[in-house]
C-alpha cells in the first residue's frame, strides 16, 4: 500500500466520522470504470477503495482507462462527454458502498503521474442506494435499476470527473477533482522516469494539435 493511501486512511480513521445506512447496499457488488478522452490516454496504476465500513480494497482496478482513437486524427478530445460510458473497470466485490477512492495515474500524452483521493459523499451513497424505473433500449423492457457504477474520467493536467450510473440510468455528475503530481515519477520512481509508450494515433494527434489544457 502506497504511504499517500495510509494517510489518507490514517486521517479517515482519526475523524471517527459516522456514516448512515452502511450495511443498506441493496446489490452484491458496484462497478469502479475509468475512461479518458480521445487521444488521452493513461496508465492506471492503481485504484483503491476505503468503502463506508472502513475496509480497504487495494488496486481495485489497474491498467488502461477506456479510450477512443480515431484514425487521421477524426476524434476530438475536447470537453467532457454528454453521455459518458461506463469505462474499462472491474466490480468492487465484498465491498461496501466506497467513501474515499485513491487513484494513481500515469498521463501518457504529457508525460505525468498524478495522484489523487476522490471524497464520495453520503449524497453520491444515495443516489447509489435508490432504485428507479428504467426503460432498457437494447431490449424494449422496463425495469427497476440502479445507479451502481461509479465512472471516473481522467484528463491531462491531472483533472479528474466522476460519474454514478447504471445500465440503463442516465449517469448524474457527482464530484469533479484536481489531483496533484507526484514528483517520483511513474511507479513510484521505480521506472527511472521511463513511461509507457503512446500508440501512433495518439502520438499522430498529439504532435499535430497539442493537447487541449482548459478545455476540462
Amino acid at each position: 500500500m502506497s504511504k499517500f493511501l495510509s494517510i489518507a486512511i490514517v486521517a479517515l480513521t482519526l475523524s471517527g466520522c459516522a456514516f448512515a445506512n452502511s450495511n443498506s447496499m441493496p446489490y452484491k457488488s458496484w462497478h469502479l470504470g475509468f475512461s479518458a478522452p480521445n487521444y488521452m490516454e493513461v496508465w492506471i496504476e492503481s485504484a483503491d477503495v476505503v468503502d463506508i465500513k472502513e475496509q480497504v480494497y487495494p488496486r481495485a482496478m489497474s491498467g488502461t482507462a477506456a479510450i477512443q482513437t480515431p484514425p487521421n486524427n477524426t476524434g476530438d478530445p475536447r470537453g467532457w462527454p454528454e453521455r459518458p460510458g461506463i469505462g474499462k473497470g472491474k466490480n468492487v466485490t465484498g465491498a461496501e458502498l466506497p467513501q474515499k477512492i485513491y487513484v494513481r495515474w500515469q498521463s501518457l500524452v504529457e508525460p505525468q503521474t498524478y495522484q489523487m483521493v476522490i471524497n464520495v459523499p453520503e449524497s453520491t451513497r444515495e443516489i447509489m442506494r435508490k432504485e428507479e424505473k428504467a426503460f432498457c433500449a437494447f431490449d424494449g423492457k422496463w425495469i427497476t435499476d440502479y445507479r451502481n457504477a461509479l465512472v471516473i474520467n481522467l484528463a491531462p493536467g491531472g483533472i479528474a470527473k466522476m460519474w454514478v450510473m447504471g445500465s440503463c440510468l442516465p449517469a448524474i455528475e457527482v464530484t469533479r477533482v484536481k489531483a496533484v503530481i507526484d514528483p517520483r515519477g511513474p511507479y513510484e520512481g521505480k521506472s527511472n522516469g521511463e513511461y509507457d509508450t503512446l500508440s501512433d494515433q495518439s502520438k499522430a494527434y498529439v504532435e499535430k494539435f497539442g493537447v487541449p489544457y482548459g478545455s476540462w
